[in-house]
């Protein structure tokens, strides 16, 4: 009954410690741009360290414990991060890599791929079939787009600025049947993408330099706003304020429990763990 007993707190105190992670802010990151939680309950971070100096960018890895180690490095701008099967799918410039779950890691997709080269791929996601969409946020103002990758490596357009709604695509959100949100960061408006067709429909407005997006199980909608801090919830086609104060509020992502956002501050080289309500 003792060793009952005694395997139970030992069970506890671990469940204890996985909570304890979501609620403690993680400092001394280097300019960290997208999270997200593997199916072995680590969350990985890509830090691109120096703007523009290829070869510094770096994965970290925070088990639940709260420790944070280096994953996998030698990258260049690493931002959006997406997990199919065991393997982990990072934005990297003008590239997408694909990293082992030793953190070894291989181009993906590379920039002659693409239909037209790479300005600034930002945000990343994937959907049931194991596809992965890119966004490429252009020139920031114009010129952007997004892209699917197929399984087997082909890289075909989506939308581009073809579409005057696609200014500077950013944050992407698988929905199913057909469809992506997909959030500007020029114009601040949220879309949903018909994967089809290409054509957009306007959901919400006021997200300012919008970033990342999730949704709860329950139907939430959030987007992170990189230029004015602030993490919104879509309320009747606009947006209303959950948390400020942010330096910059990069590409948020759902914890596995989705008890929490995961929302990184770029400027400030921190993450921060946002209790949804």
């Amino acid at each position: 009954m003792k060793k009952i007993f005694a395997i139970l707190t030992l069970l506890n105190i671990t469940n204890l410690h996985a909570e304890v992670q979501f609620r403690e802010k993680v400092t001394g990151l280097k300019s960290p741009e997208s999270v997200v939680q593997g199916k072995d309950g680590n969350i990985y971070i890509s830090e691109i360290n120096e703007f523009g100096k290829d070869g510094d960018g770096q994965i970290s890895k925070m088990d639940k414990f709260g420790n944070v180690t280096i994953f996998a490095k030698g990258m260049d701008d690493p931002k959006g991060l997406a997990v199919i099967g065991e393997k982990l799918y990072v934005a990297d410039k003008a590239r997408v890599l694909e990293v082992n779950n030793d953190g070894t890691w291989k181009v993906y997709a590379a920039a002659d791929a693409f239909p037209n080269k790479p300005q600034f791929l930002n945000d990343l996601e994937a959907d049931k079939a194991g596809n992965l969409y890119v966004s490429d946020s252009g020139d920031l103002k114009s010129g952007g787009a997004v892209y699917k990758i197929e399984k087997n490596g082909s890289v075909t357009t989506v939308v581009d600025n073809k579409n005057p709604d696609i200014h500077a695509p950013n944050g992407l959100l698988f929905e199913g049947r057909d469809n992506l949100l997909e959030v500007d960061f020029d114009s601040g408006i949220l879309y949903r993408l018909n994967l089809s067709t290409g054509a957009t429909t306007k959901v919400a407005e006021g997200f300012g330099g919008g970033d990342g997006i999730v949704k709860t199980k329950s139907g939430k909608v959030f987007v992170s706003d990189w230029k004015s801090g602030v993490v919104y919830q879509v309320a009747a086609g606009k947006a209303r304020p959950v948390k400020s104060g942010y330096k910059a509020a990069a590409d948020i992502a759902l914890t596995s429990d989705g008890k929490y956002i995961m929302m990184p501050d770029m400027k400030a080289g921190e993450l921060d763990f946002i209790p949804i309500k």
